[in-house]
């Protein structure tokens, strides 16, 4: 199964640090004076950063809601940097950083982010407060960012991916919800008879983002890292790139089954909004989608959706999955690491309906939550499809034992090396090698 099932969640650890009694006074009071009373805890202020937008805060405000009610000695102030913009905000929270602003606690992307700032020494590393707080890290999420042989980073929710599928498009062309082990050929044979119309009323079999999960998810999705091996060299030389770079140009050439990429990246396509129009049947894309799917107010559409694992090159081959997520971390700045460390945990373990996103803890139920997301909104998907593709259909790959700083200059790399090959007309081989090439430069450098 995608994700752990438990019958019982465990309760958050509370924290060992309290108040300590105050010392009774010497020399001129006499031994009847009266025992001091404990001092009162002191309430701390910690600031949380993010990229909340409108929607996003709304169940921040219930995190901290609940936390607060509990620990009413904290008190946490949200600061949303760039609402909606996570890579904008990362930005802007280094140049605070930079400027010795005090950060307490931070939400990052992905894991890659950990890493980098891990290496610059801006947060704080985790491993005494998991050992004050009797835990050990590995018994309680799915990945643990570990830099240099110390812990950083508190997953907070997993991002997986799947195929959304228009299910009523698939019912007009007589095509089952596929299962796992299905191959990108024969999702290529699903865009071909799900492609029809002309003009602006085409309704294209699948769509394909800019993003570089798009240009070979066989590697981003199925590798234990997407841009390197496990020796700490680069994947770019994978068979996989040449195959799919080659099923890319065969969809969106001949097949004519996919938006041209020329087209998407100059009209700022928005993948959202190409699926749920109905402009495209099939979509790769992950787990956000599913509170996606049943906001019909952002995403207008009466379609149920369908849900399936992302296809693998070859049949047989393993489908299990990268796990990704959204990580929060500690700054070494923070004068209340014990209260950001606190919130953190909180956050991360908290399954009441503040929770959105499936969780990273590993002692948590999800199917619960999911079921609780979709309900009432029932008729816009395919709920078994949704259920298998999530729990039943494979395993989530084990974390990488690669910590890269690097890794947006190799997504530079993949992203600059498909549009050579799908814009200039250059051949995949050649392509490959020069995105290797490129790579090992990047890896050169920064192992020096």
């Amino acid at each position: 199964m995608m994700f752990k099932k438990k019958a019982t969640l465990a309760l958050s650890t509370a924290f060992l640090a309290m108040s300590l009694l105050s010392a009774c006074t010497g020399g001129s009071e006499s031994s009847s004076s009266k025992s001091e009373k404990p001092k009162e805890e002191e309430k701390v202020t910690i600031k949380y950063y993010n990229w909340d937008n409108e929607v996003m805060q709304a169940s921040t405000a219930k995190y901290i809601e609940q936390f607060e009610k509990e620990n009413p000695n904290i008190n946490v102030e949200h600061v949303p940097l760039v609402p909606g913009n996570s890579l904008e905000s990362l930005k802007k929270l280094d140049v605070l950083t930079a400027s010795g602003e005090e950060i307490d606690v931070f939400m990052t992307p992905a894991i890659d982010h950990i890493y980098q700032r891990a290496a610059q020494g801006v947060i704080a590393p985790l491993d005494d407060l998991y050992k004050e707080n009797k835990l050990k890290p590995e018994e309680e999420y799915l990945v643990n960012p570990i830099y240099k042989g110390k812990n950083y980073g508190i997953l907070t929710n997993i991002t997986t991916n799947f195929v959304l599928l228009n299910k009523d498009a698939l019912d007009e062309a007589g095509l089952e919800v596929p299962k796992a082990g299905w191959t990108w050929d024969e999702f290529s044979e699903y865009a071909k008879k799900l492609t029809k119309g002309e003009g602006t009323e085409k309704q294209y079999g699948a769509y394909f983002h800019n993003w570089g999960l798009y240009a070979n998810p066989i590697a981003q999705v199925h590798l234990k890292h997407p841009f390197m091996t496990e020796d700490g060299k680069t994947n770019f030389k994978d068979p996989s790139y040449e195959y799919f770079f080659n099923l890319r140009r065969q969809m969106e050439k001949t097949d004519k089954s996919i938006k041209p990429y020329a087209d998407v990246i100059g009209a700022k396509l928005n993948y959202r909004t190409e699926f749920f129009n109905g402009d495209a049947a099939m979509l790769l894309s992950g787990t956000w989608m599913i509170g996606e799917t049943g906001n019909v107010q952002n995403n207008p559409h009466d379609f149920k959706t369908a849900f399936a694992p992302v296809p693998v090159m070859k049949k047989g081959d393993k489908t299990d999955i990268f796990t990704g997520g959204h990580y929060l971390a500690i700054g070494e700045s923070s004068k209340n690491k014990e209260a950001a460390f606190k919130f953190a945990r909180f956050v991360s373990t908290n399954l009441t309906d503040a929770r959105t996103e499936v969780p990273g803890w590993k002692n948590g139920e999800a199917q619960p939550l999911v079921k609780k997301w979709i309900e009432g909104k029932e008729e816009l998907y395919d709920v078994d499809s949704l259920m298998y593709t999530l729990f039943d259909s494979q395993e989530a790959l084990p974390a990488s034992d690669v910590s890269i700083t690097y890794a947006a200059q190799l997504d530079k790399i993949l992203g600059d090396g498909f549009s050579q090959f799908i814009l200039e007309d250059k051949s995949a081989k050649e392509v490959q090698q020069w995105m290797a090439d490129e790579a090992n430069k990047v890896i050169k450098e920064n192992t020096k």
